[in-house]
């Protein structure tokens, strides 16, 4: 397992140094086999989560579309994480020997008192749009969300590739 915060990364120049290749000069890599994990305690957090999610997936050998679909569904979750617990994290595990991407975001936020209610396209509890879990949900292949009120939610999410 691999912990990434991103507030203690350094802030590196813009300035290209000679002895880094560019990115169609670099080798390929291979998708983890461990799982990564990024925390999500600001709105660059998100911005780091997603494109994260769209290079694994494009390394596991995700299309166009379901790599768009996977960055999505972590916008929304992680958007909810900064907005309601403040801070959580989502991991990322390639599974069932890299077909398919779990993810799963955790937060000790206050928790969902009606999950019901809260997976209906249009409500919102803040001042959303209210697609976030059930846009999250039609976006992936699996879908399942805990939560208990005082002691935060736990979403897991898999898309499986075609």
């Amino acid at each position: 397992m691999v912990a990434i915060d991103t507030r203690t990364r350094k802030k590196h120049s813009r300035a290209r140094r000679a002895s880094v290749p560019c990115r169609s000069e670099a080798p390929p890599t291979s998708a983890p086999k461990a799982g990564v994990r990024l925390v999500v305690r600001s709105s660059p957090d998100i911005v780091q989560a997603r494109q994260f999610a769209r290079q694994l997936a494009m390394k596991m050998g995700f299309t166009g579309s379901d790599v768009t679909r996977i960055a999505s569904a972590i916008s929304e979750i992680a958007r909810n994480i900064l907005d309601y617990a403040r801070e959580g994290e989502i991991e990322f595990q390639p599974v069932n020997r890299g077909q398919g991407l779990l993810i799963t975001a955790r937060d000790r936020g206050p928790g969902i008192a009606d999950l019901s209610l809260a997976m209906q396209y249009g409500y919102s509890s803040g001042n959303g749009l209210g697609v976030g879990l059930p846009g999250a949900r039609w976006l992936m292949d699996e879908f399942n969300i805990e939560s208990s009120p005082g002691k935060g939610t736990v979403v897991t999410m898999t898309k499986w590739l075609a």
